[in-house]
């Protein structure tokens, strides 16, 4: 019997190493697999990366290569600057010098320089006014200005770039800019210029998620007025509404070249990328709203498309269960949905349906169908606009308006900088509804004349905020649709809202009365 049991203990320990080897032999398996799947899936990746610059590089004129060719940089920049593309990266760009920072904003906004001014003349009052909301973007803003070079009629437009970010390559960049007249404006209160102190983040400002009691017995900043939903101020939410109503004072009632401007002022952000003929619709759309939308105010280049989703939320989730199930869905079997979507998710299209596809059949068809659907959208809707009460979240990209629209806005000033939404777009939704004796109307191009080119920034952050896959295909979408540009006249339809309009609530982050102070004190009337 003992012979027996140490036999069977034998071969159990034999067992064991065998399993033992076995479950090695698995792992160290696998993980090479792992390997050799990401360094191919990396080498395919930076193939697509090069493959898009190429293609980008190849439908823009040699001659305009010089914008998005970076200069050496200099390593001894004083600034510290790099020039990258990350959207909060600017607070951590090297030591910055700040006292040379604002000497240098100080005197730009003192200078008011005008560059090539003695090329294409002075600004005349019918004259397209650009302002471009810049951070430190340069990658899209190298594309803004290449899609701006070749726009016809822009030899006598003024662009306006308005920094919060002070960067010397960014500088360069737009000192190159030589196809029309420009200026560069700083924004003095920047979190750049002010990194420990208001409007930036002062040590001694109450954390966001800190309970209005316990902020009391702290005695931190403002610790009487949280946001409407119990939230203290964060300074980087806060800047783009002081900035965009800083630019919008300063260009209609503080530049010299601008102050009795009484043109329209079209209003572009630097991830934004404009179609060729974007100046002419603009002055087909101004001229058709005097003839025939006398109360329209704001004018849309850019609009949010009522796109085609192959799959919905739900529909997405019957697919993902499909697949546990191994079974296969038949096209017809999983129906389409339309949901409201930005234009560029469109472009993105594409990639996201084969995540959700099924069959390598349905996914082919699928993936020319979505880019299909994009020109479709472009060439028939190419001679349409809408006539349409303002609403901000849809309206916002590529709008313009004039001095007198300006007026209306300002005349509003209290319901702008003390609302609680860090938006300076519901801000102005916020004027329309409660301020304005007239609300505001706008005249929307159905073909969108401005695209969003950003995957990156305040609310979006990516491992690679450097892509160019959505500037490809927006570069794509507008030379296949270029022989339906500049149309002869453009066609009217009326919307009216089907229920009425609520007033919305805002979406906090403004709750600081300092963030209220700072706006009054930058408003100029």
């Amino acid at each position: 019997m003992s012979s027996g049991r140490g036999l069977i203990g034998r071969r159990r320990g034999g067992n064991t190493w065998l399993r033992t080897g076995l479950i090695i032999f698995i792992v160290i398996f696998i993980s090479l697999q792992i390997n050799f799947l990401s360094y191919r899936g990396s080498n395919d990746s930076n193939s697509e990366l090069n493959d898009s610059n190429a293609a980008i590089l190849s439908m823009v004129p040699a001659v305009l290569h010089k914008f998005l060719t970076p200069r050496p940089r200099n390593v001894s920049n004083s600034l510290g600057l790099n020039g990258t593309t990350g959207a909060n990266s600017a607070y951590s760009k090297g030591t910055l010098n700040i006292s040379d920072i604002k000497r240098n904003i100080a005197q730009y906004n003192l200078q008011q320089t005008v560059y090539n001014e003695d090329i294409f003349g002075p600004l005349q009052n019918d004259s397209v006014v650009i302002v471009i909301q810049i951070h430190d973007r340069i990658t899209y803003l190298r594309h803004l200005i290449v899609s701006l070079a070749q726009a016809r009629g822009i030899s006598q437009a003024l662009l306006v770039f308005s920094h919060d970010f002070y960067d010397e390559e960014i500088n360069s960049l737009v000192q190159s800019v030589d196809f029309c007249k420009v200026i560069q404006i700083f924004y003095p209160y920047s979190i750049q210029t002010h990194p420990h102190e208001f409007p930036g983040e002062d040590p001694n400002d109450c954390p966001r998620d800190i309970k209005r009691e316990q902020a009391l017995i702290q005695k931190c900043n403002n610790a009487l007025y949280p946001d409407l939903y119990g939230h203290y101020r964060e300074a980087k939410f806060t800047q783009t509404k002081h900035h965009w109503w800083w630019k919008a004072n300063r260009v209609f009632n503080q530049l010299e070249i601008t102050r009795n401007h009484t043109g329209l002022v079209v209003f572009l952000e630097e991830d934004h990328y404009v179609a060729e003929d974007f100046i002419y619709i603009l002055r087909l759309m101004e001229k058709t709203c005097k003839e025939s939308c006398k109360h329209c105010n704001i004018l849309s280049l850019g609009t949010y498309l009522k796109t085609f989703n192959y799959y919905g939320d739900a529909k997405k989730k019957e697919a993902l269960r499909a697949i546990k199930q191994q079974s296969i869905i038949s096209a017809g079997q999983v129906h389409p949905s339309w949901t409201f979507q930005v234009l560029p998710s469109l472009y993105q299209h594409s990639q996201k349906v084969a995540s959700a596809c099924l069959h390598v059949a349905l996914c082919v068809h699928q993936f020319h169908h979505a880019q299909s659907r994009i020109l479709q959208v472009f060439k028939s809707d190419v001679f349409k606009v809408e006539i349409t009460p303002w609403i901000s979240s849809k309206h916002n990209m590529g709008m313009a308006f004039n001095r007198s629209t300006w007026m209306d806005i300002v005349g509003c000033a209290d319901y702008f900088c003390k609302y609680d939404d860090y938006n300076w777009d519901w801000s102005l939704q916020h004027i329309s509804q409660n301020c304005l004796k007239h609300k505001f109307h706008a005249m929307v191009v159905r073909g969108p004349r401005v695209f969003h080119i950003g995957e990156c920034g305040v609310h979006h952050k990516k491992n690679n905020c450097e892509s160019t896959a959505v500037i490809s295909k927006v570069q794509q979408v507008l030379n296949t649709a270029k022989r339906h540009l500049y149309p002869n006249y453009l066609t009217l339809t009326y919307t009216t809202l089907l229920k009425k309009t609520k007033l919305r609530k805002g979406n906090g982050g403004w709750g600081d009365r300092r963030d209220h102070k700072l706006c009054m004190s930058m408003t100029l009337r």
